[in-house]
């Protein structure tokens, strides 16, 4: 027996969308996390700047000390943008950024509360440290906590009322796919119904791969068919996270699971029945307080982590684009002199979570290179290149245009090497975790390009170096990357 969405408002019919409709509601997260992000830091350093235009620019400065009456409010300049940095690290450290907190608009009030706290104990603490060098004035820094909060709160309005007028909403859902029965499901289910929670939405469930239920899930939840079609079902169904509810199902299967969601890119956690389990590369949280074990989050799924490395895409970006302008007009003529046609050549390649782009190169072989309709990775002597392609492949500089990838946002400065969709049709399959390298932007260098791992080379080896990379990420790893591709002939992809 089932029920409707309108019995149950917090279990919902399954919203079919499609193949891709998963790939599309990850990456329009990604987009409003981001966008929250660049936004809250635009709002505080308004707030700080107004604060400091207050205290130094209106009759204020003749309140407190008597050389505030001589400061240009400008002169705060340093103040705004250190404040701005410590307010956006604290919203960071109590968790602001995710999914749920922008459909938890209580939540994230409470957090902003907190962070304008600390955000004032830090200031005093560091004058009481660091007097008279970087001694603020307190009339300045308690405006700015009320003035940031004020228009943080006001930005917050704004982007969520956007949120619950506009399908945005249904993009930062969670729907979960139950494999199997049990009662900490059954309490998740009940946790979710009677907090009602905006975040989790229940899209079904199965039977455990033996193909029956060691528990029979309640009427209100779907079944939604058989375990061979669960492939199908994450498809039809749009299912963000699939949660293993038996915990008799035989570790073999168990890991074959797991296989198919990362082949289908989508979260897997396991309710437990019990907590005296050690699982390695698992650890404990909490969904709608109830505790699961799954996979532990890596760098870039972490919205600050995120952030950051697409302001120094876009900075790169345009720099590279700029800088490498008069090469790439040079060039261009040297290969349209070779070879009159087309200067550019554009090849559709994987993107993150699977999207199709359009990747620019500078043409470095001949019109006809591919007219015979085979396609296959180029070689070390490929008879097919022009002679002023082979000079611009062995330095990398066909891949100039690439800056322009990644300021339209298809790519990354650094990251996995983009491959030819058709070249790599059944790899999912073949090569364990190989579609785990899709979870993050391709690069125009990246980890396994300067280890020489490009080309014809061993595709494992390569997988292994971008897993790597993934699990690693920093900031300065990038920058390490980005240093010896500068100094290697082996970099760009």
């Amino acid at each position: 027996m089932q029920t409707t969405a309108a019995a149950n408002p917090a279990v919902s019919a399954p919203l079919v969308l499609g193949p891709g409709a998963g790939v599309d509601s990850r990456s329009r997260q990604r987009e409003l996390l981001i966008t929250s992000f660049f936004g809250d830091a635009l709002a505080i350093m308004i707030g700080l700047g107004l604060a400091s235009w207050i205290r130094f620019a209106t009759p204020l400065n003749q309140v407190g000390a008597a050389e505030s009456a001589y400061i240009p409010w400008t002169d705060y300049s340093r103040h705004v943008v250190f404040g701005t940095a410590l307010f956006l690290f604290l919203l960071a450290g109590f968790r602001l950024y995710g999914s749920s907190q922008m459909l938890r608009l209580r939540h994230g009030g409470s957090i902003l509360l907190k962070a304008t706290g600390a955000w004032l104990l830090a200031h005093f603490a560091l004058g009481a440290l660091f007097r008279p060098e970087t001694d603020v004035s307190r009339i300045y820094v308690f405006l700015g906590a009320g003035t940031a909060s004020l228009i943080l709160v006001g930005w917050r309005a704004l982007l969520s009322a956007y949120i619950k007028r506009n399908a945005a909403r249904e993009f930062l859902h969670r729907r979960i796919l139950f494999v199997g029965w049990s009662d900490p499901a059954a309490a998740f289910i009940d946790s979710v119904t009677s907090r009602r929670d905006p975040f989790y939405e229940i899209a079904g469930c199965v039977p455990s791969p033996a193909g029956r239920y060691s528990k029979a899930p309640p009427s209100r939840v779907r079944r939604l068919g058989d375990y061979a079609n669960l492939r199908d079902l994450i498809s039809r169904h749009s299912v963000d996270m699939v949660v293993m509810a038996d915990m008799s199902v035989p570790a073999g299967e168990t890991l074959g699971l797991v296989s198919l969601c990362e082949k289908e890119m989508v979260e897997f956690k396991i309710i437990p029945n019990c907590f005296q389990v050690l699982v390695s590369g698992l650890h404990l949280e909490t969904m709608s307080g109830v505790p699961v074990l799954g996979l532990g989050r890596l760098p870039l799924e972490n919205p600050f982590n995120l952030a950051a490395k697409e302001a120094l895409d876009l900075i790169g970006g345009v720099v590279g684009l700029i800088l490498s302008a008069p090469l790439i007009a040079l060039f261009g003529y040297l290969v349209y002199r070779e070879s009159p046609g087309p200067i550019f050549y554009k090849q559709t390649r994987l993107g993150r979570d699977g999207r199709h782009f359009q990747i620019i190169k500078i043409r470095s072989m001949r019109l006809d290179a591919e007219a015979s309709g085979k396609v296959g990775w180029s070689t070390k002597h490929d008879p097919r290149r022009l002679r002023i392609g082979s000079f611009m492949r062995r330095w990398n500089i066909d891949e100039l245009p690439q800056f322009w990838n990644v300021v339209k946002g298809d790519m990354s400065l650094v990251g996995p090497r983009p491959e030819r969709p058709e070249l790599i049709v059944d790899f999912k399959e073949a090569i364990p975790h190989y579609n785990a390298r899709h979870s993050i932007k391709p690069g125009i260098t990246g980890w396994a390009q300067v280890n020489g791992l490009r080309g014809d080379t061993d595709l494992r080896e390569r997988i292994r170096h971008d897993l790597h990379y993934i699990e690693t990420w920093s900031l300065f790893f990038d920058i390490q990357i980005m240093f010896r591709t500068l100094f290697s002939r082996k970099g760009a992809c």
